[in-house]
């Protein structure tokens, strides 16, 4: 499932907003659903699940953004990349873009999330479950 760790770190493109987590990843997951393609311009993204008390933001504090009543997409308020999500579904976990860490390859995604939103021309030839919804585990 997800990777064990000490500390990871990430931060934004302009290197304003910045995080750390420590020890083990919730999981790790690619999310297929509209509003994330539209929050990162891409076909669909990668989240690491963190426990929120594990998690700190150094530097700029992240802008936010509420995108859906009880949803939250945290991003740098001066070169715009997107940082983090926030559900009141997940209330104990933030969920970071596992593009943003300084070393991505430290994460094994495990599953598909929101499958049958995924767009027709992406192909995913990989063994991973692929879930129809949020539904991870």
């Amino acid at each position: 499932m997800a990777n064990a760790g000490t500390e990871q770190r990430g931060h934004c493109l302009c290197g304003a907003t910045r995080y750390t987590f420590s020890g083990p990843a919730n999981w790790v997951g690619h999310c297929h659903c509209e509003s994330c393609r539209r929050q990162t311009g891409s076909a669909y993204t990668t989240y690491i699940g963190v426990p929120c008390e594990a998690a700190h933001f150094t530097g700029t504090p992240p802008a936010v953004f509420a995108s859906s009543p009880g949803v939250e997409r945290l991003f740098c308020g001066h070169c715009g990349t997107p940082i983090a999500y926030r559900s009141d579904q997940f209330a104990d976990e933030i969920h970071f873009f596992a593009a943003t860490l300084k070393d991505p390859d430290s994460v094994t995604p495990a599953f598909h999330v929101y499958w049958d939103e995924r767009l027709s021309w992406t192909s995913c030839d990989d063994e991973l479950p692929k879930h129809a919804g949020s539904s991870y585990e």
